[in-house]
């Protein structure tokens, strides 16, 4: 997922931070963060009518492992971002991009800083706390449902692309959605997430990732009348972010989410 043009693209496309209304920064933001010793660059982005009139809805983004480093600035080369830059009417919400370290996965200290993102977030502008959501791909994909599952009462919706809920043979990502001593995994996610909406998008030909992790997910939460949406694509392989990212109908539901008690 990661091209070889990054700096290219980036010079092309990264918008850098400009005045907006009322003085505040908007565009894609450079931040960092110091967390258990290490410190982690990461991006957030604000609309650029952003105004701490209103309070904005805050949307956690996690990408997939071909982003993973330290510069901050991979996170918005692929997925969501680039879905913002080419339709930013579409996302009138500040979204934060954090960076996971090269060899990790969304878990552990790495889902702790991406918390801690968010939170810091959270203090540095005016948002409602009803409308956080959560969405990611691939890598991200599982780390939405990890941090989703650990996290519920945090996210008023979640979308997790091309990810997985069960260990893979096939990646060395090794930490499971739910705890094995929380009973089998799906009947166990679907109880914890009943409440949660959720949309879940995958390609009927990911050969990457299978996709009859993301349907038996779906099923899973459908058989507890979860709010759920399960998406396929056919004839698609692993990248499905484009189409679910590009897809107005996406962004309006997710935005049309707010987080109520569960």
């Amino acid at each position: 997922m990661f091209r070889a043009d990054l700096a290219g693209l980036i010079a092309g496309c990264l918008w850098a931070g400009s005045l907006g209304v009322q003085g505040a920064e908007t565009g894609f933001l450079d931040r960092t963060l110091d967390l258990g010793g290490q410190r982690y660059r990461y991006q957030v982005y604000v609309p650029a009518d952003y105004s701490p009139a209103k309070a904005w809805p805050v949307i956690l983004y996690l990408h997939g492992a071909g982003e993973r480093g330290v510069d901050g600035l991979r996170p918005t080369v692929a997925g969501l971002a680039p879905a913002i830059r080419r339709h930013p009417q579409r996302f009138p919400a500040i979204v934060v991009f954090p960076h996971a370290r090269p060899e990790t996965q969304w878990a552990g200290a790495q889902a702790d800083m991406a918390l801690a993102a968010l939170d810091r977030t959270l203090g540095e502008f005016k948002v409602d706390l009803d409308r956080v959501y959560l969405t990611g791909l691939s890598m991200g994909g599982h780390g939405t449902w990890y941090l989703a599952y650990r996290n519920p009462e945090r996210f008023a919706a979640v979308a997790p692309i091309c990810g997985w809920t069960k260990d893979l043979a096939s990646h060395a990502f090794g930490v499971p959605v739910v705890p094995p001593e929380d009973g089998p995994a799906l009947p166990a996610l679907a109880r914890r997430l009943a409440k949660m909406p959720v949309w879940i998008f995958h390609g009927e030909m990911d050969s990457v990732v299978p996709v009859q992790g993301s349907r038996d997910a779906a099923e899973a939460l459908k058989a507890v009348s979860a709010p759920v949406r399960y998406t396929e694509y056919p004839g698609l392989d692993h990248n499905t972010w484009d189409a679910a990212y590009g897809s107005q109908s996406f962004s309006a539901w997710l935005l049309a989410q707010r987080r109520t008690k569960r």
